[in-house]
């Protein structure tokens, strides 16, 4: 039984995907057990099972691991898939409607100056945060993507950015006592 899926790359993240020499590509062929072909005219990127039997095959993991470089990830932060981490996209057009000037605005907010808004947001949640196109993508624990997506839920409703950075440190803070908590409990 052989799998076969096909995913629509932007033309500007196929030389990305491939790599210098053809080593991303060839590393998610090695990572996942599984064929990856490229078409650079259309875009379209095959990721298949190949000879392996299905079981030792991860092509699941490759679709996500390509989608995720597709979506303004680094090939680093994208083998973070390979784990347990998760990839989410969200969609800027549900905050910003039609409007051009509204989605560029929100990208903006979730950027800043210089890239500053997006990394204080990875530094709180601990997960990778890409703006790409009308998508920002995520990748990271369960927790650390729910935690993300409320502050760019906010950042794209127009909360103040200090108020984004409280309501993370807070969730940071909670989650570390948790932690504690359970720590001291299951030490007793």
């Amino acid at each position: 039984m052989s799998f076969e899926q096909i995913i629509k790359i932007p033309q500007d993240r196929i030389g990305v995907i491939i790599g210098k020499g053809g080593r991303v590509k060839e590393e998610i062929e090695q990572k996942c057990n599984v064929i990856v072909e490229i078409d650079g005219e259309n875009g379209d990127a095959l990721v298949s099972s190949g000879p392996s039997p299905l079981t030792k095959a991860e092509p699941f993991k490759a679709i996500e691991i390509i989608l995720a470089i597709s979506k303004g990830f680094s090939p680093e932060r994208a083998y973070r898939l390979l784990g347990e981490d998760l990839l989410q996209l969200v969609d800027i057009r549900d905050y910003a409607g039609k409007s051009a000037n509204s989605m560029q605005r929100i990208k903006g907010r979730i950027i800043g100056k210089a890239g500053k808004s997006r990394k204080t947001i990875e530094e709180l949640t601990g997960a990778y945060v890409s703006v790409y196109g009308h998508t920002v993508g995520l990748i990271g624990s369960f927790q650390e993507i729910r935690m993300g997506i409320e502050a760019i839920s906010m950042l794209s409703k127009g909360s103040s950015h200090k108020s984004v950075y409280n309501m993370l440190q807070g969730a940071r803070r909670k989650a570390k006592f948790d932690k504690m908590k359970l720590w001291e409990e299951n030490s007793q």
